[in-house]
């Protein structure tokens, strides 16, 4: 079966980026009915955004630890004057009455049963990056998805920045010449949190928070939050972090995903307290030109601390650094001086709601900023980056058919084994 042709065919495939200027606005309707799968740190932070954003009424919200089940019911009524209903189970939540819409904020390993089930309801979709724990996952959420033609946006939050649209249109004049490498990088010290083995707080059920990943025993490292740092669960910083700037960088050079990548990285500082790199280095390479992405979690970083997280783009005739806040361009000749373009942008999160919410009402999915194919390129990126690192090998990437070639034991990563009751999703 050719994997990519229901991806082409569909209607909510990769589309160009807009400037925030040009968002959908959100039309004085009923409000939007809108469930929340996940109640942690960044679930509060959509709900906080959506209420700022105004337009919906969360009724109804579902975590497994009892303890952020209640202060999230709690939270959410305080902030909209309405107590949503409180879930344990997501499946019941999914048949509420009167819901129309989904945030979903869990870990990643349980994206693709929550989003595939809430697409089979109809259900609009607000899923946070990345897409899915593995790639056949993520082609299974695109199948889904077209099958039920839901609106599906991807949380991206960086897609509404001017320092994007600004790079961009700085490239395309030419201004840097031809573009020969880019860089990217994350430099930080981590709290990877107490790794002992212990009972987890009687208010996580620790054996559905598993869900269909391995179960390990239980410690505050791989837990709430921390889990991102976990192979199992959130699969590494890459993943979890730098995928925003590889995002980033695709969108500003119109990649798609690369043809082949490398790595090679290790524990460093965290040896026995984490089980992915806190030292990674990775080449990406795409048919334009390769990504390099490079991250250490330990140290002071780069000499000049105000480059240890970003972007570098090398061209012929300049290179230019980037940030979430502004560029640097230095032109080529020694006596060259260096321009600063400042470009501030506030509330990406915001914006990211408000154009999910506008869609929703107006069903032009061409107006979304961050659709699903897009997403799942993206998190593709960077899932070849950890599959290339786990086998020591190359990984060559086929995008025409989805698959790995040439690598029989990074293929056998494309999808993991569900646990127990839990059955993988087809596609």
């Amino acid at each position: 079966m050719n994997r990519r042709k229901f991806v082409e065919n569909s209607s909510i495939a990769s589309l160009g980026i807009m400037s925030s200027a040009y968002l959908p606005k959100l039309k004085q309707k009923e409000k939007i009915k809108i469930g929340v799968l996940g109640y942690g740190w960044f679930g509060m932070r959509l709900v906080k955004a959506l209420m700022r954003v105004g337009g919906a009424e969360i009724i109804a919200v579902c975590d497994i630890d009892a303890e952020h089940l209640q202060n999230g019911a709690d939270e959410i009524e305080q902030l909209q004057g309405s107590r949503p209903r409180a879930y344990k189970n997501y499946l019941e939540l999914l048949e509420q009455d009167g819901l129309q819409a989904i945030l979903l904020a869990t870990p990643p390993h349980w994206h693709a049963l929550q989003f595939i089930a809430a697409c089979k309801k109809g259900l609009d979709i607000y899923c946070e990056k990345p897409l899915a724990y593995d790639i056949n996952e993520g082609l299974a959420m695109i199948m889904a998805a077209k099958q039920a033609g839901n609106v599906v946006q991807i949380g991206f939050l960086q897609r509404n920045n001017v320092v994007l649209e600004r790079a961009k249109s700085l490239i395309r004049s030419g201004r840097l010449g031809a573009i020969h490498q880019i860089d990217a990088r994350i430099h930080y010290q981590p709290n990877v949190g107490d790794h002992t083995i212990q009972s987890p707080p009687p208010s996580l059920d620790w054996e559905t928070w598993c869900g269909p990943a391995p179960k390990l025993p239980y410690r505050p490292s791989i837990g709430h939050f921390n889990w991102r740092l976990e192979k199992e669960y959130g699969n590494g910083h890459l993943v979890d972090w730098g995928i925003h700037h590889v995002d980033f960088v695709r969108k500003i050079m119109d990649f798609g995903t690369p043809k082949s990548v490398v790595a090679n990285g290790s524990n460093v500082a965290h040896q026995g307290k984490i089980t992915t790199p806190d030292t990674l280095y990775v080449k990406m390479d795409f048919e334009e030109c390769p990504l390099i992405w490079q991250h250490r979690m330990w140290g002071v970083g780069e000499l000049d601390r105000n480059l240890n997280s970003g972007f570098t783009f090398y061209g012929e005739d300049a290179t230019m650094f980037g940030t979430y806040q502004k560029l640097i361009i230095q032109p080529k000749g020694k006596d060259s001086k260096q321009e600063i373009i400042e470009a501030p942008t506030k509330g990406v999160l915001d914006m990211n709601l408000s154009n999910f919410l506008a869609v929703v009402q107006s069903r032009d999915h061409s107006q979304l900023i961050n659709p699903i194919y897009d997403g799942f390129q993206t998190t593709a990126t960077v899932q070849l980056a950890m599959m290339a690192y786990y086998t020591e090998g190359l990984v060559k990437w086929d995008d025409q058919n989805n698959t790995i070639l040439e690598n029989e034991q990074a293929a056998k990563l494309l999808e993991r084994p569900y646990r127990a009751q839990y059955k993988r999703p087809n596609f």
